[in-house]
């Protein structure tokens, strides 16, 4: 194995086998092309497909490259989380295997490190190869995220990103289980730049944040980081509540002076439907965060490792 690297690039694999040959000689290249001791961490979360045969043949010819297979399909964070755990390196880049963010601006990253920041995240001006339904997605999912978020987060980002050493431990400090990763490093603070390229087309494959994963991630880091939800939800309520009392008013003076009328039972059940529509959304927020407090005091671990390949003697 190699003396201990000065960098460690982390890369999540899923269902990866069409890509993997391709992303390891694009990382290998730039990162041989830096002239400092380096690593690759495969993480193969739990793929399907050769992903895990592939990766472990890449590994015996290459003492540089670790590989660590789950247990199962654990997901794309806790993949990065297990990567970060294993990253030995002062500085830890994290990128996906897709090659839709470009290794060849790992470089500039570490020049911006070199400069004295300590967070260089990958900032997308163009995305090549996408739908304008996806594109469109993908904007407004940035914009609800920080319009919901007590966190400012950058936006047009993904996790690809150089992290300090410092920014890792961090992060890798922090006990809770359900991770917004992007957040959580805008979260934690310390000196961030942004480094802007051009989001290139899929080697192959197709895309591991479909529109239901994409919705599920945003529940997910709106409530790990704000609770406007629970707040707009309080107002709601409240307002909901006046307007009835209100309304009982008027159906009672319209009983005092018009007595004779007969209200119809239509708008009755329009009302009654929709506060009880109001009240189940309500009810499905606050289940979201109690699931959540249910989710962490359960104290699993995030994923299970069942086999690793090249594992250093000082490997965390």
């Amino acid at each position: 194995m190699p003396d201990k690297p000065r960098y460690s690039v982390v890369v999540p694999l899923y269902n990866e086998e069409a890509v993997i040959g391709d992303c390891y000689k694009r990382l290998k290249a730039v990162m041989d092309g830096v002239g400092e001791p380096y690593e690759l961490v495969f993480v193969n979360d739990g793929s399907r497909d050769k992903t895990a045969e592939l990766a472990r043949e890449l590994a015996d010819q290459d003492k540089h490259l670790r590989v660590l297979n789950f247990a199962r399909n654990f997901g794309h964070m806790p993949a990065i989380c297990a990567g970060l755990d294993a990253a030995r390196g002062d500085a830890v880049v994290v990128i996906d295997a897709d090659m839709q963010d470009p290794p060849e601006v790992i470089p500039d990253m570490i020049a911006k490190w070199k400069d004295g920041y300590e967070v260089a995240y990958g900032k997308r001006k163009s995305r090549k190869g996408e739908s304008f339904f996806k594109k469109l997605s993908a904007k407004l999912f940035y914009r609800f995220i920080n319009a919901m978020s007590d966190v400012r987060l950058p936006v047009d980002t993904g996790e690809f990103r150089l992290m300090d050493r410092k920014v890792v431990d961090t992060l890798k400090s922090m006990p809770e289980r359900n991770r917004y990763m992007r957040g959580l490093v805008a979260w934690v603070g310390y000196k961030q730049t942004a480094v802007e390229y051009e989001r290139e087309e899929r080697l192959a494959g197709e895309t591991k944040y479909p529109l239901k994963k994409m919705l599920a991630l945003a529940g997910n880091a709106v409530t790990s980081f704000s609770l406007k939800p629970l707040k707009i939800s309080t107002w709601l309520g409240s307002l909901l509540s006046v307007g009835s009392f209100g309304f009982l008013i008027y159906v009672i003076i319209r009983r005092i002076v018009s007595p004779d009328i007969t209200d119809g039972w239509a708008s009755l059940a329009a009302i009654i439907l929709f506060f009880n529509g109001v009240i189940l959304v309500m009810l499905g927020i606050l289940g979201q965060y109690i699931g959540r407090i249910y989710d962490e005091t359960k104290g699993r671990p995030q994923y299970i490792v069942s086999s690793r390949f090249n594992e250093p003697d000082d490997s965390p």
